[in-house]
């Protein structure tokens, strides 16, 4: 009995550690600039997961063309 109390409160740390984490550290989770469009703000080249393998950005040309002439 007394493990499975061991592992659960574990578990419980974990989850709540992880969930403050990406809260207070990931960009895309929380608006606080107040900004309408914040997807605008976040930076391709950084990475947004936890683990990464092999990630490649590439602007798509016709999304660029189009973001001058909304400017």
């Amino acid at each position: 009995m007394i493990p499975l109390i061991g592992f659960m409160a574990f578990a419980a740390a974990g989850a709540t550690t992880a969930s403050l984490y990406f809260l207070f550290t990931k960009t895309d989770i929380i608006n606080k600039s107040g900004n309408p469009e914040p997807w605008e703000q976040v930076d391709p080249t950084k990475p947004q997961k936890l683990l990464t393998i092999h990630q490649q950005w590439k602007p798509i040309e016709e999304l660029q063309a189009l973001k001058k002439l909304q400017k």
